[in-house]
């Protein structure tokens, strides 16, 4: 369950980062000219290796 809410808090954290703090663009502004798929990609590939981090750390817990 603690693992499942890391990932949840992880994931929320993100959005909230690009859709209400990065509003001006100043952190994101850099994938403006990307496409949506190339987005997707992106988040997609930025949350599997951050749960895969998480969950190497914290293998010995379980």
């Amino acid at each position: 369950m603690n693992s499942f809410l890391i990932f949840i808090i992880l994931i929320f954290t993100v959005v909230i980062d690009y859709y209400l703090l990065g509003t001006d663009r100043k952190r994101w502004g850099w994938m403006k000219n990307w496409s949506t798929r190339n987005k997707v990609i992106f988040f997609s590939g930025f949350i599997a290796v951050s749960s895969l981090i998480y969950l190497g750390l914290s293998y010995k817990y379980f």
